[in-house]
């Protein structure tokens, strides 16, 4: 391997710059003012990936954004490996939190700074670089490796699914490695092998069929926002459990490596809460408590409530009509339709006399994604990092969503290893994003040295 990782440490720059163009480009999902720029970031990567050698290269369109397939497989009775990853990214906003324009990338102090580098931009431009190395120098793979990159990850994946269904022939392989995702910590290694599920739901009560005065009809019309309230209420008890009949039955029991993670990984619960701006309550929970709530178990948050008058000053109305979203992660073994199944039968049954009752679903929703624990790749991917990083990877979960391994083992019948070298401290999403170039070049190697030992049969 060393012919590989020489030329990967002498085309640093290169490899650099090319990243930086690939920035510049604002390939924002979730604006349609942005669907120029997302065209010219699909053409972009395509571009990208015939000059890192791939032979077939395809702009795939679908009914919102499109994928780009790529595909080097002519090495005959050895493995197939999917590479994921997505070349959209997040809105800028706010604007004027930026130290430098989000769209024109920085260096300082060995990181790079620009909107989408570390989500997903860099990380997925690690496995085309060590691709584009094996070209110049060996002409060749050790492994048969296709690619599939979507252009709305930022956005929910809408047409992800579909698209993969479509293309499962083409797609086939023997096991999904994903660039996109996050280390836990930059201090210490880690495997994701495993994520919540989500489902979004907008519940809307109405009662009368205008906004009354409140001095005419105060305490004998129906309130719409007090009905509501009293809803969402019961939903969870005095320690904020759900408790919604049948919510959690299905769900299964984690993988017992995610459990030992949370008690090695020493999480500091007062800094927790210090960090997101909350007081610290009296007694402290314990920092294993805390992440077993966040990787484990399922919630039911709600996310924004609307009624009535909130612009400046006084409106004595009685608001005729509330809504409120709200979203769920999901564990092992729940199944999104049975979620909302239980939910709307809860709120139908705590819905007073007097109102009408409306719940929309958003999306399709995603099961809870986990990785066979004894997946002989994953146990590869922990070696690599391993001799890279210097002590072994933690296996954690996320809490968030991250659909595509539910969508893989669906329709492709196989797991996704998530190897990605971002870490959760790179204010992805955020203002003044940035990644590690030190990741950048430990990510080539491991990437490299990947792909060479699954090449010696290790699938």
């Amino acid at each position: 391997m060393k012919d590989i990782e020489n030329w990967l440490g002498v085309h640093e720059k290169e490899a650099i710059e090319r990243l930086k163009a690939f920035c510049r480009l604002p390939s924002v999902s979730t604006d349609p003012a942005f669907s120029s720029d997302i065209r010219r970031t699909a053409e972009f990567t395509a571009s990208h990936l015939k000059k890192a050698g791939f032979p077939s290269v395809e702009i795939i369109e679908t009914e919102g954004h499109p994928s780009i397939i790529g595909e080097w497989c002519d090495v005959p009775d050895a493995p197939t490996i999917l590479i994921y990853g997505h070349y959209d990214v997040q809105p800028p906003d706010p604007l004027e939190k930026w130290n430098s324009s989000p769209f024109e990338p920085v260096i300082c102090d060995d990181r790079l700074y620009a909107r989408g580098v570390s989500d997903d931009k860099g990380p997925l431009s690690i496995p085309i670089e060590v691709v584009t190395a094996f070209h110049e120098v060996r002409g060749e793979l050790p492994i048969n490796i296709k690619v599939i990159i979507e252009g709305e990850e930022e956005s929910g994946s809408p047409h992800f699914a579909g698209t993969v269904e479509r293309l499962k022939d083409r797609l086939a392989c023997d096991l999904v490695i994903s660039a996109d995702g996050a280390m836990w910590r930059a201090d210490l290694p880690s495997m994701t092998v495993a994520s919540r599920g989500l489902v979004a739901l907008e519940v809307s009560v109405q009662g009368a069929h205008k906004d009354l005065h409140s001095g005419r009809h105060g305490g004998s019309a129906p309130n719409a926002i007090r009905a509501l309230t009293r809803m969402l209420a019961s939903m969870h008890d005095d320690g904020g459990n759900v408790v919604v009949d049948g919510f959690a039955d299905t769900a299964t029991s984690p993988d017992p490596a995610i459990v030992k993670a949370i008690e090695d990984v020493n999480f500091d619960a007062g800094q927790y809460f210090d960090d997101i701006g909350a007081p610290r309550p009296d007694p402290l929970p314990s920092g294993t408590d805390l992440l077993t709530l966040q990787w484990l178990h399922p919630t039911l948050e709600f996310n924004g409530i609307s009624g009535g008058y909130s612009g400046v000053g006084t409106k004595t109305v009685i608001p005729s009509g509330a809504s409120a979203k709200i979203t769920c992660r999901l564990i092992a073994g729940q199944k999104p339709d049975q979620v909302v199944a239980n939910i709307t039968r809860h709120l139908v049954a705590a819905l007073p006399q007097g109102y009408t009752l409306d719940i929309t679903r958003r999306g399709p929703g995603s099961e809870a994604f986990s990785l066979d624990p004894a997946l002989p790749a994953l146990i590869v991917a922990e070696d690599v990092l391993t001799d890279i990083l210097g002590s072994r990877p933690l296996r954690v979960a996320m809490g968030a969503t991250i659909p595509i391994g539910a969508v893989f083992a669906r329709h492709l019948g196989v797991g996704t290893i998530f190897f990605s070298f971002s870490t959760s401290d790179e204010d992805y999403h955020a203002p003044n994003e940035f990644f590690r170039l030190s990741s950048f070049r430990n990510g080539m190697i491991a990437w490299a040295r990947l792909i060479d030992q699954l090449g010696k049969g290790f699938l």
